[in-house]
C-alpha cells in the first residue's frame, strides 16, 4: 500500500496508467521482475498468478490489483 500512496502523491488520481506503471516498477525493483499491476475503479480480470503473489486492495477511490504472473 505504501507504493500506491507514493504513486497517488506523484500522479493525478485519474492517471491510472502512470500509477500502475509506478507500482509495477517499484515491485519489479524490490521483489524481482514479472509483476503486473491494474489500477482503476471499474475493471474485470482473469489471470494466473504465482502462489503467494496476489494483492488486491482499495485506496481512496481506486482499486489496486497486483500480481506476479505464473510461467
Amino acid at each position: 500500500m505504501s507504493f500506491a500512496s507514493q504513486a497517488l502523491d506523484l500522479y493525478d488520481v485519474f492517471d491510472c496508467i502512470s500509477i500502475a506503471g509506478y507500482i509495477k516498477k517499484e515491485f519489479d525493483s524490490k521483489y524481482g521482475n514479472g509483476w503486473q499491476c491494474v489500477v482503476g475503479s471499474n475493471f474485470g480480470c482473469f489471470f494466473t498468478h504465482s502462489k503467494g503473489t496476489f494483492i488486491y486492495f482499495t485506496l481512496e477511490r481506486l482499486k489496486f490489483l497486483i500480481f506476479k504472473g505464473a510461467s
